[in-house]
């Protein structure tokens, strides 16, 4: 018993690793559905990936749907054109272009691209709890690991959700992948007591509890924040120390962050 204890501890210890390898100081920058904002370009498109990734950032964030014919694509909300997505073939969906000409990414179209040319990036995969069934949105959560290992980008791709079911499920599959928590409704003790790598909440669940900043750093998992905006709230952020920052503004919170030194 007391040798698994030690494997399980070994794997987590990993898991941290591999994530925070990415960045070798606090307060790095992931942006949030890429970096879209300041070239106007479309949420979670190829594009504000291969920007993220231009800017040299240390994580681009994106969104993961299952279609109804089992496609995995890269968008934000459930409605894609009014179509639901986890009831719409993928054939339908990309009749509607992005507002840059380009077609709803694939997820195996956006890891191949975000391969490519990437030597600081972390593809940071949110899992989107299904709105038909919690069985369904762990399978989703399965496929979009497989097809990301089939192209050998596990050691660059993490995994977040706000359901933490698929987390669990991930980590069943993979004991080494990086894992964090979106929901903001458990402490980074719970949550490293179910091997999950690190916590990953909005900026108002660390406001409200500033102890779990402490808490997270002693348990030795990845602190991260989601979606810092606001120059005043990016300082206190930054001030803190934690690991990663999420964003839509990566431009303005690296001068933030400069300004600091």
């Amino acid at each position: 018993m007391n040798t698994i204890k030690i494997f399980y501890a070994s794997v987590f210890v990993i898991a941290i690793t591999v994530f925070s390898s990415c960045s070798s100081k606090k307060n790095a920058i992931v942006a949030h559905r890429g970096a879209w904002k300041k070239n106007n370009l479309p949420e979670n498109s190829i594009a504000s990936l291969r920007h993220a990734i231009d800017l040299k950032l240390a994580g681009s964030e994106f969104d993961v749907w299952r279609t109804a014919d089992d496609s995995l694509v890269i968008n934000h909300d459930a409605h894609y054109n009014k179509l639901l997505i986890e009831k719409t073939n993928y054939e339908d969906l990309i009749k509607f272009k992005l507002s840059n000409g380009e077609k709803l990414p694939t997820l195996h179209e956006y890891i191949t691209e975000g391969k490519k040319n990437n030597k600081h990036t972390i593809l940071v995969c949110e899992i989107k709890p299904s709105e038909i069934s919690k069985e369904r949105g762990r399978e989703t959560a399965l496929k979009a690991v497989e097809t990301i290992k089939k192209l050998k980008a596990d050691k660059i791709t993490s995994y977040i959700s706000f359901d933490y079911e698929i987390l669990k499920q991930i980590r069943e599959v993979d004991p080494i992948t990086t894992l964090q928590y979106l929901e903001g409704n458990k402490s980074p003790a719970a949550v490293k007591s179910d091997k999950i790598t690190g916590v990953d909440f909005h900026y108002s669940v660390f406001q409200k509890h500033p102890e779990w900043i402490k808490e997270a750093k002693d348990n030795h998992i990845t602190l991260n924040v989601w979606t810092v905006n606001d120059a005043e709230v990016m300082d206190w952020i930054i001030k803190n120390k934690f690991d990663y920052i999420t964003t839509n503004e990566p431009e303005l919170l690296n001068q933030r962050i400069k300004n600091t030194k």
